[in-house]
């Protein structure tokens, strides 16, 4: 007998080690016995235990399709799936269309297993319930939740990109998954008692999960299908189901009794503001004045306000970014948040001049979506970008730049008038007009979200060098005055 000890419930690496070799030495799966490091029965329990075989000279294949059902089905809970794995992969080696049986035992009862994780992971998606502990800059968001199967590790970079503002952490009894900005890291499981019980945007999440109930579409079976009862214990809403399940066909009753009103009357709205042709007489602060009123989409509406751009009269070099952020959105003035420090740093170093060049956006208005405190950053979509294009033009027209450097996707977008790629017209000098160029580059924005610290530091000399051209339009420009 063969006993095979693996790192950890996930160690899919180890276990395909061990099974290349177990396989290649001719072990029957019948002949090895699999546990987790830390859960090894007592020596006296086992008949002869042999150690792992070595690898002999030689290898065997078999399909993608194998390895990425092995990947998810070692993810199960199911303490035999380690056994089970292995016996198919003997079977593979001389019936290598095997799993395209779908009534075969195995195929089946694995199939079966890797559905139930991927099934899970899309539950801890739309389960976990963040708490935020702190306030202001010290904040943290923290969130409890019990994994059927052994998902956090799968699930932890879903998180990460879509709660990318938010340091947080996710607590489970089996493995805890922290982000803090940059990296996801990972320590073991604790109890429940570790995770915060309630936060002060409990009660508003309820009130909003209330106001959204419809008693007339409730349909409790396939309700609970979607939203099992075990997953309701940890749900801020959970207190509320009960209660609004009880009192759906009184309020269903109450709508039909009541007669339908009548329709309002048309109202004359407000016109949105009309676009003024651009003309050379606009100097940059009356276009600045005209901005603060704009309502050509609808982003106005949860901005603090428009952050239109900065910068001399008559500048040579014109830096067009996507959208203020953030910081930007609260002081009015555009690039002063991280991406402006980053900004201000490659300029020094390219031997730019900030107060030389004019800074503005492609699109004035903050776009986000909250979460908890913190206002989270959304890429303006098209039709916002073509509203918002008459404001760069005509900041073009005033300025009348030599040079457009376009920082981002957006930006090239609102600059050439359509969707641009960046890596292939980043770096070299196009014609916009008769008189001004255009220079693509990335976003510093980007570098900041970058997490391996090696290749931050790699894209920041590109986007020095792309910078540095711009300085080169500068020195050319200065001497041929």
């Amino acid at each position: 007998m063969h006993f095979i000890t693996l790192d950890s419930e996930t160690d899919f690496e180890g276990w395909r080690r061990a099974a290349r070799a177990l396989a290649l030495n001719g072990v029957k799966p019948s002949d090895v016995t699999w546990t987790i490091r830390g859960n090894e029965p007592e020596l006296f329990e086992l008949s002869s235990p042999a150690p792992a075989p070595e690898a002999p000279h030689g290898t065997f294949n078999v399909s993608a399709k194998f390895v990425e059902l092995a990947q998810s089905a070692i993810l199960h809970r199911d303490p035999e799936r380690f056994a089970i794995l292995y016996r198919l992969l003997w079977r593979l080696r001389s019936n290598h269309d095997l799993l395209a049986v779908a009534t075969d035992p195995d195929v089946s009862q694995l199939t079966a297993m890797a559905k139930a994780v991927h099934r899970g992971q899309h539950k801890m998606k739309a389960f976990v319930r963040f708490r935020e502990v702190g306030r202001e800059r010290e904040s943290h968001f923290i969130a409890w939740f019990e994994p059927e199967h052994h998902i956090v590790e799968l699930a932890a970079p879903f998180f990460a990109r879509r709660f990318a503002d938010m340091a947080w952490s996710i607590l489970t009894p089996d493995l805890c998954a922290h982000w803090d900005g940059h990296a996801v890291s990972f320590t073991p499981g604790v109890s429940k008692s570790d995770a915060p019980s309630a936060d002060r945007l409990e009660e508003t999440w309820r009130r909003y999960y209330a106001s959204i109930f419809n008693p007339a579409r409730l349909k409790v079976k396939a309700m609970q299908a979607e939203m099992p009862k075990k997953y309701w214990r940890n749900l801020p809403e959970a207190s509320l189901i009960k209660p609004l399940i009880a009192g759906a066909g009184r309020a269903t009753g109450e709508m039909i009794a009541h007669a339908a009103t009548a329709p309002h009357k048309s109202q004359k709205r407000s016109e949105p503001m009309k676009r003024k042709h651009s003309t050379s007489g606009d100097d940059i602060e009356s276009l600045r004045e005209q901005a603060a009123g704009c309502r050509a989409c609808h982003l106005w509406k949860d901005a603090t306000q428009t952050v239109f751009g900065e910068g001399p009269q008559h500048a040579q070099v014109m830096l067009v970014g996507e959208q203020p952020g953030d910081k930007e959105d609260l002081a009015g003035k555009p690039f002063v948040g991280p991406a402006g420090q980053m900004l201000d740093r490659a300029l020094k170093e390219a031997g730019v001049d900030r107060e030389k060049v004019y800074v503005t956006n492609a699109v004035k208005h903050f776009k986000f979506v909250p979460r908890g405190k913190i206002r989270l950053h959304q890429k303006p979509n098209t039709p916002e970008i073509k509203a918002c294009r008459q404001w760069y033009e005509r900041e073009l027209n005033s300025i009348k730049p030599d040079l457009v450097v376009a920082m981002g996707a957006t930006a090239a977008q609102s600059v050439f008038g359509k969707i641009t790629p960046i890596n292939k017209s980043r770096g070299r000098l196009i014609d916009l007009d008769e008189r001004t160029k255009a220079l693509v580059t990335v976003h510093p924005s980007y570098l900041l979200r970058l997490p391996d610290a090696d290749a931050k530091a790699r894209e920041y000399d590109r986007f020095v060098e792309d910078l540095k051209i711009a300085a080169g339009v500068l020195k050319k420009l200065s001497r041929a005055a």
